[in-house]
């Protein structure tokens, strides 16, 4: 048997692997060595948890069984998801993960008031505070919950099996904070009564059903244009239920896993709320897309489409290229197309430059992950506050299926949804070309005035077709 100090020397060693694999995920050349390094602290820890709590005995089949079966269902999602559906698969990971806090919380609830164990027994052989125990035990239920409902939901939105649209009703915001302050009293009841079993197993039932409709209540209202924040912040919550699981288990490898995932995830959501100019609360609760600006003046102007060909010789004269992905490059699977298209302006002279807003796609990081399988220099991928301020230098702006993130509403329309988000300045360059299958709007429902503008010009069609025209211009020239 493992001593008690090997163990714990074993989850340091642990949680050293995932703080240095989390930092080498912040650059695209180390992230997938960052991600295999984190793997390994994980594998390391479930190991010696496997071992210190003497779970592997008659119990190795079942193990056994799950990480085979596991292992396929992630094989088979890693190789058969299409990029444009990672978001989706995200949200998903998010879910099961705040499912798992919550069944780990539920089953060693089970276990203390079962008959193999009460609460005499397990202060007993703990030495834990029993109000503490149970406290733990509903925030891992009830964060765990809200996490799992929350990313089905998202899931949903994303996938197309709900509307995007922001689902409101009268009174919704004072029914979600009566449900919120519900679970908290349940929560000190239980704390409080730990030792009524009956009631207590009963408000625990009645707090893991809440937790579930809080979580749906919590994301409905949500419009699809915020689903990145919204997938940054049930990513952090998963990680604080996976935190309290921790507690509940007296398990240290965990707590500083699900601390790490909590504390990274809200920084990412900080930080993507910040590049909207908006706060948390606006994007939990300001049902942004619920419909369209009431005031605010529309768009004015003439949409002028052009072919590949004459936007081929703007394109050819051009030594100064930004071009602006969105979801709809995800869509059409056109990154290795716009990395082709950028080989080809390079080859010509240009200075090629991908900007980046930190929304563009339906998940963080969705832009840089399409164009890194691309191939895309990592060099070459700039941040919209380092392009913005020379972008009237710019001879040409390409945006492929991005629409919110470039509408200048943003700037100049009070009324609009989307006013005062910081977006790409496309309008300034001296020319720009949008690639679009239509003139639909984006995922926030509001009308894009750089369609309409004089230097826009619009290349109507799949945006992995368009590009391939482009670049099989060049290549005819």
């Amino acid at each position: 048997m493992i001593s008690q100090s090997l163990i714990n020397i074993c989850y340091i060693v642990s949680a050293i692997l995932f703080i240095y694999g989390l930092k080498m995920l912040g650059s695209a050349e180390t992230a997938r060595k960052g991600n295999l390094v984190s793997s390994g602290g994980m594998l390391l820890a479930v190991v010696v948890t496997l071992v210190d709590r003497q779970i592997l005995g008659s119990n190795y089949i079942w193990i056994a069984i799950g990480l085979i079966l596991g292992g396929l269902i992630g094989a088979l999602a890693a190789k058969s998801v299409k990029m444009t559906s990672v978001p989706e698969m995200v949200a998903l990971f998010n879910g099961f993960g705040g499912l798992g806090s919550l069944l780990v919380g539920w089953a060693e609830y089970e276990k203390i008031v079962g008959r193999s164990m009460g609460w005499d027994v397990y202060i007993v052989e703990t030495g834990a505070n029993p109000y503490f125990t149970s406290c733990a035990i509903v925030l891992a239920v009830f964060v765990g919950g809200v996490t799992f409902s929350g990313s089905m939901v998202a899931f949903g939105k994303l996938s197309g099996f709900m509307s995007g649209r922001p689902q409101v009703f009268r009174g919704q915001q004072i029914m979600n904070g009566f449900l919120f302050t519900a679970v908290i009293v349940l929560a000190i009841i239980i704390a409080i009564r730990f030792e009524d079993i009956g009631l207590a197993h009963r408000l625990l039932f009645a707090a893991i059903a809440l937790s579930l409709i809080v979580g749906i209540t919590g994301v409905v209202p949500i419009g699809g244009g915020d689903m990145p924040v919204v997938i940054s912040l049930l990513n952090s919550c998963s990680g604080l239920a996976a935190s309290m699981a921790g507690f509940v288990i007296s398990n240290n490898v965990l707590i500083v896993a699900g601390c790490l995932v909590g504390a990274s995830g809200f920084v990412l959501t900080v930080i993507m709320c910040k590049a909207m100019n908006r706060n948390l609360v606006n994007v939990l609760f300001g049902a942004v897309g619920a419909r369209l600006q009431e005031s605010g003046a529309q768009a004015q102007g003439e949409v002028k489409p052009i072919s590949a060909q004459d936007a081929y010789y703007v394109l050819e004269a051009a030594s100064n290229v930004v071009i602006v992905p969105g979801y709809g490059m995800a869509v059409a699977q056109a990154q290795h197309a716009v990395k082709e298209l950028g080989d080809q302006l390079e080859q010509n002279g240009a200075q090629v430059r991908y900007a980046i807003h930190p929304v563009a796609g339906r998940m963080p990081g969705h832009m840089n992950v399409l164009l890194a399988e691309a191939d895309v220099p990592y060099e070459q991928l700039v941040e919209m506050d380092d392009v913005n301020p020379t972008i009237q230098t710019v001879d040409a702006a390409i945006v492929i299926g991005a629409n919110d993130v470039v509408n200048p509403a943003a700037e100049d329309e009070p009324g609009s949804p989307i006013y005062g988000m910081p977006i790409v300045k496309v309008h300034e360059a001296k020319s720009a070309f949008v690639l679009k299958r239509s003139m639909a709007a984006g995922f926030a429902g509001v009308e894009n005035k750089l369609f309409f503008m004089p230097n826009t010009r619009m290349l109507f069609g799949d945006a992995k077709q368009s590009v391939s025209s482009l670049v099989a211009e060049f290549k005819d020239e």
